[in-house]
């Protein structure tokens, strides 16, 4: 169980310290709330940039609206973002 939950903690730290990761997982999560999540899933798969396993996994964590609160709070209680 500490396992887990240190996995949780290093992946919430490793997106709160990429500027990208953490713009597009507080996009996630205000679209989420706003039940508007399709538009960006739809344009996450018209993506030319992004490599087929990087818009499956991208997918899946934006279906994830526990991890995608998770994220979030992480950021607010650690540090301040625009």
């Amino acid at each position: 169980m500490l396992r887990l939950w240190l996995q949780d903690i290093e992946s919430l730290e490793a997106i709160s310290q990429n500027d990208d990761a953490k713009q597009i997982f507080l996009r996630m999560a205000a679209m989420s709330q706003a039940g508007r999540l399709s538009s960006f899933l739809t344009e996450l798969a018209h993506d030319q940039e992004l490599d087929d396993e990087t818009k499956v996994t991208l997918s899946e964590l934006a279906r994830d609206h526990s991890f995608l609160l998770a994220v979030e709070d992480y950021l607010r209680r650690t540090q301040i973002f625009h």
